[in-house]
């Protein structure tokens, strides 16, 4: 038996580190679409022979924690049919996907005649087929009506492409820049496959088993440490969802129990309410990924995020229930009920752990503009990135993040660059800028809010939007003030104003309207009246905090 050297293990933790790191720069560097390479929708993983996490780069947050499921899954569904230079696709919500348009690339990684591991790139892709471009159909009922279904196939098998399969999967999908986003996902694949092989290259088989081994470990042990610090008992929380695409006035509460013993968690949705016969679905997939993502808000950041950190985590959430839909519902929206599943999480542990929490997060109101850019004769997709988050919540001894865009590298406000976005698309950017007023007020305040204006470009435009923003603003805690409410208008040419529901499909939007969009901020925490002075002169001179809230809510005198 090898032994293990715990300066080697952390040499190890920091170099399967870098792999996914690499694998993320690869994508970044070489897919075509913005969704990729500028808002970085896609993570990137590195798994053991099992499929167990090593480690991953979490670009998007709710994916990342959706690739080590299907790579279990994939192991079992091939068995011993798995070879060196296979290439396998999968985005099939029924068997562990998270989201239709979440498309990964799996490739196993063998030294020698001996499996090793598996490097994995998962990303939001462009166009999924479907019954609308783009992926999202708020009028969808059923999976066939959003997406093509991929279940794991083999585009290479033993380093040679399955021509057939590859032009099956591509003809069924509108836009070719999916099919180049896609090679690069491959691409990053094949970094990670020769930098893991180099690793046991230079350290031995044994040596890699052992030590990875000890990390799990590792990690277990302190997620565990954190766990037992929240005092033991069971915590409800509530979050809702507003409307399912079909029927007016409807909603759905998602419930979560907490049973804290010991060093061990577990979250309990059964009693969260039914599916929808709607657009608004979750997969058990996305739904654990959220909850994890949300735990993890709350606990020591420094744990490395492999196997072991999701040991100790126990997820139960009933089939038939809205955060796990059953076949064939649709569930595309799935993704976006991150958002009220993390206020329920923060409601239940707050009273418990009020220094870990943070107040509520601006809820996602999003839209996606498609068409034909004429000045290029070509279709586009845009998801406006810049424009769908608002702010993050204040926690105690901490301001929320002023707009938080996709929670990523790249920063919120800087999550579409706007010359890239009018290159990409025919719309001509008038204006995005926060809003003042629009975090929570509090001792701590929340993240501030932006405004976006644009000029839509295309004739016969086709807009979807999806979210729950408009309906209830993020929340604020311990005597914070919740936020402001989301907002998407168009001005026709003719003048003509148009209110999107919160899920809907708008055909035929002219060349020349104007779309505004107002993304709140975060909900505030603690009294506002306790809030540091000098900053709230600070914040008032910087047009964040209008003189009259600042005299009116905080108090500020003079």
């Amino acid at each position: 038996m090898t032994a293990v050297d715990p300066i080697l293990a952390s040499v190890y933790a920091r170099l399967f580190k870098s792999i996914t790191d690499e694998m993320s720069l690869s994508v970044e560097k070489t897919a075509r679409s913005p969704i990729l390479c500028e808002a970085k929708d896609f993570v990137t993983g590195l798994y053991d022979a099992d499929g167990k996490m090593l480690e991953q780069t979490e670009n998007l947050p709710i994916l990342a924690f959706s690739l080590a499921p299907v790579c279990k899954y994939i192991k079992d569904y091939f068995g011993n049919d798995i070879h060196p230079g296979d290439v396998i696709f999968h985005n099939d919500v029924f068997s562990l996907g998270n989201q239709n348009n979440d498309v990964a690339v799996y490739k196993p990684v063998f030294s020698g005649e001996t499996l090793v591991g598996w490097v994995a790139v998962k990303g939001h892709q462009a166009d999924i087929g479907g019954n609308v471009r783009g992926g999202y159909n708020p009028n969808a009922k059923e999976v066939w009506q959003e997406a093509l279904r991929i279940p794991p196939v083999k585009v290479y098998e033993c380093g040679k492409i399955r021509k057939d399969v590859w032009e099956l999967i591509f003809a069924n999908i509108r836009l070719d820049i999916v099919e180049h986003d896609m090679r690069a996902q491959m691409g990053a694949c094949n970094v990670g496959e020769r930098r893991l092989l180099g690793i046991i290259e230079k350290y031995g088989l044994e040596s890699y088993n052992a030590h990875k081994q000890y990390l799990f470990d590792a990690s277990r042990k302190m997620i565990e440490a954190e766990i037992a610090q929240i005092p033991d008992g069971t915590y409800a929380g509530e979050g809702m969802v507003y409307f399912d695409g079909h029927h007016e006035g409807s909603k759905f509460t998602i419930r979560v129990e907490i049973t804290v013993a010991g060093n061990s968690i577990t979250f309990d949705y059964s009693k969260t309410d039914r599916q929808t016969d709607g657009f608004v679905n979750g997969t058990f997939t996305s739904s654990a990924s959220a909850t994890i993502l949300t735990l993890l808000q709350m606990v020591n950041p420094g744990i490395p995020h492999n196997e072991g950190m999701v040991e100790p985590i126990k997820i139960t959430i009933p089939e038939g229930t809205i955060l796990n839909a059953s076949y064939p519902k649709a569930t595309t929206f799935g993704n976006h009920l991150c958002p009220p599943n993390a206020d329920a999480i923060i409601r239940a542990l707050a009273p418990v752990i009020p220094d870990r929490v943070t107040a509520g997060w601006n809820n996602l109101l999003c839209s996606l503009t498609t068409g034909l850019d004429a000045e290029k004769n070509e279709p586009y997709v845009d998801i406006g990135f810049m424009g769908l988050k608002g702010g993050s919540g204040a926690m105690n001894g901490t301001d929320g993040y002023d707009h938080i865009g996709m929670i990523d590298a790249s920063g919120g406000v800087l999550d579409q660059d706007y010359e890239m976005f009018e290159q990409m698309t025919p719309h001509l950017l008038e204006k995005h800028e926060y809003i003042t007023d629009s975090g929570g007020a509090g001792c701590w305040r929340g993240g501030l809010g932006v405004e976006t204006r644009f000029t839509i470009g295309s004739e016969d435009t086709q807009l979807v939007t999806f979210g729950d923003g408009d309906f209830e603003p993020a929340f604020g805690l311990f005597g914070g003030h919740d936020s402001i409410l989301n907002i998407i208008e168009l001005t026709y040419p003719d003048g003509t104003k148009i209110v999107p529901k919160n899920k809907d499909l708008i055909t035929g939007v002219p060349k020349g309207t104007r779309y505004r969009q107002i993304a709140g901020g975060g909900g505030g925490y603690g009294d506002p009246k306790k809030r540091d002075r000098e900053i709230l002169r600070r914040e008032v001179r910087n047009g964040m905090i209008s003189a009259k809230v600042a005299c009116e809510v905080y108090g500020l005198e003079g």
